[in-house]
């Protein structure tokens, strides 16, 4: 015998349905017609900076691949954190982006007891570009090599001097792990930004920088420094006479400075991935590669679980040497 239904569990039943279809129905429509409006990306960094020049000649791509304007905010200060906090108060919705890099985005959660932001906050979409370190010395110096650059620092602990664009920076980390797998004592002298710390090393007022090779590279060029390494994994084509540290005798040294594009982990997944996907194809685009090989960095565009990895091991990484160093930002 068959049982009827209550007219009214029916009733119910259907206007259920009925609502949860009419809930649906704007988030879908929405994700579906995104982007809608001009897209902002947030650059922690100063106009015409190495985070700058990158991320407006990609923003110019991604405008005509979405067809909508892309607006560059540039918010520079406390070494991304300033930039980090304007990002954190903007809605979820993919029309904010941020421009994270090596320091603000993996430095800075060891390097800072009491920070405003953690990794969960954010979703990696794609890396920007990424470039090596390149260790120099001035043009005048005496060392030729790496070895001799040892040679040098052991024969005299605590007499000579390193620069660095800043405490915590990657040109200030990257010597510290130098120094950590030499078993040398150096004085560091931090400036406030890379282009004083290059000129203390062309002048001759510190003895050597892991500067980063798109800053240092027309000095390199022009020979008013000397490369002894690069701090890639292989050789670059900007440089193919410079050995990688490993060839010049100090291994476990691979280190790579990264710029890369950050939504909000709350970010709708449809429109995250719009989104990744425009950005790896504006990276693809044959001006901004040859740009960025230009500058001696390497374009970006690696798929979203290959990046967030990459920022996974690098807070990891740093965070390993900050502690062996103490250092402390707060």
């Amino acid at each position: 015998m068959k049982h009827k239904l209550p007219e009214s569990l029916f009733n119910t039943s259907a206007a259920l349905l009925l609502a949860t279809a009419a809930a649906t129905l704007p988030v879908a429509a929405s994700a579906a017609a995104w982007p809608e409006r001009p897209i902002t990306i947030i650059v922690p960094g100063a106009p015409g900076g190495t985070t700058d020049i990158p991320t407006r000649l990609v923003a110019q791509k991604l405008s005509a691949i979405l067809g909508q304007p892309v607006v560059v905010d540039n918010k520079p200060g406390s070494g991304g954190v300033i930039g980090t906090q304007a990002f954190m108060r903007a809605a979820p919705d993919g029309y904010t982006l941020l421009v994270g890099n090596t320091g603000s985005h993996a430095i800075n959660y060891s390097a800072y007891k009491q920070l405003s932001y953690q990794p969960q906050d954010f979703m990696p979409l794609t890396d920007l570009i990424s470039f090596a370190n390149v260790l120099v010395v001035g043009a005048q110096a005496p060392v030729r090599s790496v070895a001799e650059l040892v040679a040098q620092l052991k024969q005299s602990p605590g007499k000579y001097s390193y620069a660095s664009a800043g405490i915590g920076q990657t040109t200030h980390l990257t010597a510290e792990l130098f120094r950590l797998r030499t078993g040398t004592e150096v004085i560091h002298v931090p400036y406030k930004g890379s282009t004083p710390a290059t000129t203390s090393v062309l002048a001759g007022g510190t003895t050597f920088m892991f500067d980063n090779l798109t800053q240092a590279l027309p000095q390199i060029r022009a020979g008013k420094l000397r490369a002894l390494a690069v701090t890639s994994a292989e050789r670059l084509p900007a440089l193919p006479d410079v050995p990688t540290m490993a060839q010049a005798g100090v291994k476990d040294f691979v280190v790579m400075g990264w710029l890369g594009f950050f939504a909000a982990a709350k970010t709708p997944p449809a429109i995250a991935a719009t989104l990744q996907e425009a950005l790896c194809k504006a990276m693809r685009d044959p001006e901004v590669v040859a740009r960025f090989r230009d500058m001696g960095g390497i374009p970006g565009g690696e798929p979203q679980p290959k990046f967030a990895a990459l920022v996974s091991g690098d807070i990891k990484r740093w965070g390993e040497t900050i502690r062996a160093s103490k250092v402390s930002l707060d």
